[in-house]
Parts: C-alpha cells; structure tokens; sequence
C-alpha cells in the first residue's frame, strides 16, 4: 500500500524542512520515497541541496524529489483545453504568445501538482509519498476543487454540450468563432476525473495523513485551527500536528520572552488539537539544509516512531446536513454529559471540560447560523444549529 503524507501550514513555518526531513527518513528506513512540493515559491531543493525539475529525479538512495513547474503542469493536464481556449483568444485578435500565457488560469500549476500524488500513487513505483503543500489557504481552495468540479461536470457540462451540438455550428458560419469539438469536453472530463481520483485518495483513511506545521505564535495558531476546521469538513484526515521551531530550555536573556510566549501557548495547542497529538520540531542552531540537518531535524521529531505510522485515526469533528438544520459532531472520549459546559465567541465554539478548553472554529456556513441546542450520546457530542440568516431568507 503507498502511504500518502501531505504537509501544509500558513507560509514561513517550516514546512518545507519538515517534509523534507520526513521524506529522508523515510527513505532510510528503506521506503521507496517521493517528495514533492505543490508551492509555487519552490524551496525543496534547497532544503534537499538537490537539482530538482518539474519530473522526478533521484537524489540519494531510495529517495527522488520533484518541483511542479507550471507550463510543464499545464502541457500535461490541461493541453487539449488550453488549446481551444487559445484558439478563441487568437480569434479575439490576440498575439499568439499572449494568447498562450493567458489561458495559463491561476491555480493551475497547484491543481496540476496535485494531480502529481494520483499519478505516482497509480504508477507503484513508490511506497511513500510526502508532499510539500501550498500555504493552507492554498491548499484548502484546490483540495475544495473536485467537489466543485464534480457539480459542474453533473449540471453544467451535460448542457454545454448540447447546446454546442445545436448551435455551434451556426455561430460558427456567422461569426466564425471556434467552438469546442467532443475532444475539448472529453478532455474537460477527464480533467476531472483526475481531480475526483486525487480527493478519493486525499481522503482515504487508510492511505493519507494531512499533517499540520505550525510555529508558537497567535496569528499561526489562529490559522491552523481553521484550516483543521475545514479540512474534518471536507473529510480529509489528519493524524499530527508539528510545532515547529520550538525554543530550547537554554535560551540567552535576548530570546527569553519569545520563549516565555512559547511555553504559554505550548498547552493551548495541545489543548485545541485534541485528540491529534502535537508533535514537536527545535529551533536548530543552524539553517536546516542538507542530509546531516534534515536527519537531526527528523530524530528530534520522530525519535524512534516510523514517520509513515498513523499518529492518530478517527474524525473528531464534522458538519452534516440534517432536516434543514446542521449538526455538528465532536468526540469527547472519557467524558461525561455533566462535566460538558458549551458557549460562543464569534466564530469559535468553546467546549469546557473541567480545567481543559477546546476551541472549535466553526466553518463559514455556521457562522451566522444560531444554536439550537446539544445532546451528548455514546460519547458523541452533537450540536445543532438552524440554518443561517441569509438561507432562511432564500426560501
């Protein structure tokens, strides 16, 4: 079974060290291992001291790395549509090389190195992949993707389709605009089977971990909590959370409030991330790149423990629809109803369990919507709320 770990966070927190020193290990264990980065502002390679390209190229035994470029990510995902939508832009009076730069849409570089993980899961020629993900805000937006492709491909493209049959060959005479042949809307649609394939696999329990690095900081933390939030929404698994850059004991007096602000927030991740374990990577007293680095940076982080081992498997919170309500599910394990006190604060749900808090942040869809109460069952604790204002008023 290939084993799929993808590492993402807001920019700046290490990622790029943590995935590659995962990567690393992974392939010293014996792990036929590929890391790739899905980040435009490419760093692996230098984190890996390695030449990499938009392939796979091998950088030590057992181990090659790739960097996503997006002409080449576009050429091999999008060719066929991107040809058409040239060809009306030429038609448009555009010069061809601008008309080629122009159908390069945003987005399509990430998407395409996405499609990457479905490819090299498929292919077996590798046991682990480790991926360098985008800043969780990207990340999040292209790992919504597929679910708004599949709508379209359900509602709009059948349409499309007939109306181009119809009336395509009309507009063609009069105007002579170029319209999209049954090559176009098979490519579209194998397009999206890709991006489908690649969210069944992002969302397979028993393949894929979603590993969140954060540093000890407010605004980071902030970030990760909703980014956790939206990921259990979109029902992609995550089973560790990385502190990074965590300060030693023996800081001098200069570093001694970063430090003193570290250990404050230290427990409230703890706290906001259960049951995820909180894992944490040190401050290195040099710049994390290279074998010798990456190496220590994975021993402080996994000690002895297998990086490809599942840290944590269940789902510790979701949203569902029910009867024109939404419920939300959260585990509390080891927990009774009369130790349970619940409140609101802007978009946070706040569970209190005697000396310990958790912070839900609520997803965009229940931050209007009002509580209508809770029940805890089978250590299941189910709150519901009605639908938002602005639902309400559509109907």
């Amino acid at each position: 079974m290939t084993r799929i770990l993808l590492y993402t966070g807001k920019g700046g927190v290490g990622k790029t060290s943590i995935a590659a020193a995962t990567a690393l290990a992974c392939a010293e264990r014996g792990y036929r291992t590929i890391v790739l980065s899905t980040d435009i502002a490419h760093s692996l390679g230098d984190a890996l001291q390695a030449d990499l390209g938009p392939e796979p190229r091998q950088v030590v035994p057992n181990l090659w790395g790739q960097e996503s470029e997006v002409f080449h990510n576009v050429a091999k995902y999008w060719g066929r549509i991107q040809d058409y939508a040239a060809s009306v832009l030429r038609w448009r009076g555009l010069d061809e090389v601008l008309a080629e730069e122009m159908t390069v849409l945003p987005g399509m570089d990430e998407v395409g190195s996405l499609l990457w993980i479905a490819e090299h899961h498929d292919s077996g020629d590798y046991d682990v992949i480790v991926v360098d993900a985008a800043p969780t805000g990207e990340t999040l937006r292209l790992l919504s993707l597929p679910e708004a492709a599949k709508w379209w491909m359900e509602k709009i493209e059948p349409l499309g389709r007939r109306l181009t049959k119809l009336t395509g060959p009309l507009i063609q005479r009069v105007v002579g605009m170029p319209m999209p042949g049954d090559d176009v809307f098979l490519a579209g649609e194998d397009l999206f089977a890709k991006l489908e394939h690649m969210r069944s696999l992002l969302a397979d329990r028993q393949k894929t971990s979603i590993r969140l690095v954060l540093t000890l900081e407010q605004v980071v933390i902030k970030e990760a909590e909703r980014s956790f939030t939206y990921f259990h929404l979109y029902d992609y698994p995550t089973d560790m959370v990385v502190a990074n850059r965590v300060m030693p004991h023996e800081v001098g007096e200069y570093f001694r409030g970063w430090y003193e602000a570290q250990r404050a927030y230290a427990p409230l991740v703890e706290q906001a991330f259960l049951p995820i374990p909180v894992r944490q990577a040190p401050f290195c007293d040099r710049e994390v790149v290279g074998a010798e680095m990456l190496r220590e940076l994975a021993v402080a982080l996994y000690g002895t423990h297998d990086p490809t081992e599942f840290f944590y498997r269940g789902r510790p919170y979701h949203v569902k629809r029910e009867n024109g309500s939404f419920i939300l599910s959260v585990e509390l394990p080891f927990t009774s109803k009369e130790q349970i006190q619940l409140s609101r604060r802007g978009d946070e749900l706040l569970i209190d369990l005697g000396t310990w808090r958790r912070n839900v942040v609520l997803p965009r869809v229940l931050v209007d919507a009002p509580t209508e109460g809770a029940n805890f069952d089978d250590q299941v604790l189910k709150v519901r709320f009605a639908a938002p204002a602005a639902e309400q008023r559509r109907r």
